[in-house]
């Protein structure tokens, strides 16, 4: 993205100099008024996509490169899967101490993962007398949803239809309120695919005293942006993206991509399919992503996902979600917290409290 900042003594005149420059596709970032030499000037930043040019695709190109991308992710399955299968021998459980071995079996009834298995079987065999959960807890990152160590304004919530990702942002925004109430809060609907998710939005929004936007193209996110200093926590609601979009796509045609205030959080439910979790790695694989969100906890029936997610994706886990309602629901993540779940299969005392 480029960005750039133009000075005029008026908003029509630095308009103008945008549009002649960066021309129609433009995007305004935020527009206010500054002083230079002594006088008033209109200081608008605006920025816009810069991408290569590129011949018109025939379906046939577009099917091959589809079958390559599938066959490449094919084969590297397979290569992992036959790695793991050679290396799997030489996980002698005889080599841990019997309380290591023992955790070593839970950790595999729970459905964690071949790889994470042996890394955590490598640590284990190089100190006899190491508990499991260090070694797990060098394996999963917590970064706890909290106003001091997520200083952004704008937190999108990203995953798949169902994973609830509406749910979690009026919880996330009604938290903030509470500990807050002072806190200025904008709810915006950026899924314009599902009208349920939008009224839902609004509804909360209005019952709350909190204020409602929608953002369905990039000039939009670029409204938003200049109005949001009327706001100090926005809570972006995107849409779940059908197989063969992604996320970063998606972001970049919004203007979204590269903004520096803004956060995406992944939210997932523990209970997917690992072929459903391979699926929604690659779908929502962005450098805006920058954390975790499990919901439905009180649903599933084992957790080995909740060390597999991190792990395969260096995502650091920030709340956890479970129970109907929607206030106390909702908690910042704390790693006793994981491992209550992965070992005892207790949810957060937070929300069951709730």
């Amino acid at each position: 993205m480029h960005v750039k900042i133009y000075r005029g003594r008026s908003a029509k005149e630095a308009l103008t100099q945008v549009k002649s420059e960066l021309g129609d596709e433009a995007v305004i970032l935020s527009n206010k008024m500054v002083t230079e030499n002594g006088a008033k000037v209109c200081e608008i930043t605006a920025a816009v996509e810069r991408s290569a040019p590129s011949r018109e695709r025939s379906r046939e190109d577009v099917l091959g490169e589809a079958l390559e991308a599938a066959e490449w992710t094919r084969e590297w399955r397979q290569i992992k899967g036959h790695l793991l299968a050679l290396m799997r021998p030489q996980m002698d459980p005889a080599a841990l101490t019997p309380r290591q071995r023992l955790s070593m079996e839970y950790l595999e009834r729970e459905g964690v993962e071949q790889d994470v298995l042996l890394a955590v079987y490598r640590r284990l065999r190089a100190d006899a007398g190491l508990s499991i959960l260090p070694v797990l807890e060098g394996l999963v990152s917590v970064q706890p949803f909290e106003s001091k160590k997520w200083p952004q304004k704008f937190h999108a919530l990203a995953g798949p239809h169902g994973a609830g990702k509406t749910t979690s942002l009026v919880r996330l925004a009604l938290r903030e309120k509470k500990r807050h109430p002072k806190t200025r809060i904008c709810l915006v609907s950026a899924d314009q695919g599902q009208g349920k998710g939008r009224m839902v939005l609004r509804h909360y929004a209005e019952l709350s005293g909190l204020a409602f936007r929608e953002v369905a193209v990039r000039e939009d996110f670029g409204a938003l942006v200049a109005d949001s200093r009327k706001f100090d926590r926005v809570f972006l609601d995107l849409p779940g993206l059908p197989p063969g979009a992604s996320l970063e796509t998606w972001l970049g045609s919004r203007a979204m991509l590269h903004y520096e205030d803004l956060a995406v959080h992944l939210v997932l439910n523990p209970y997917y399919s690992p072929a459903q979790f391979q699926a929604f790695r690659e779908r929502y694989a962005s450098q805006a992503v920058k954390s975790l969100i499990w919901t439905k906890l009180d649903e599933a029936c084992t957790f080995g996902s909740l060390i597999n997610l991190p792990h395969e994706s260096g995502l650091p886990v920030s709340a956890l979600s479970c129970a109907p309602g929607l206030t106390g629901s909702l908690v910042p993540a704390r790693s006793e917290m994981i491992w209550r779940l992965l070992f005892k299969h207790q949810l957060p005392a937070e929300c069951v409290a709730a």
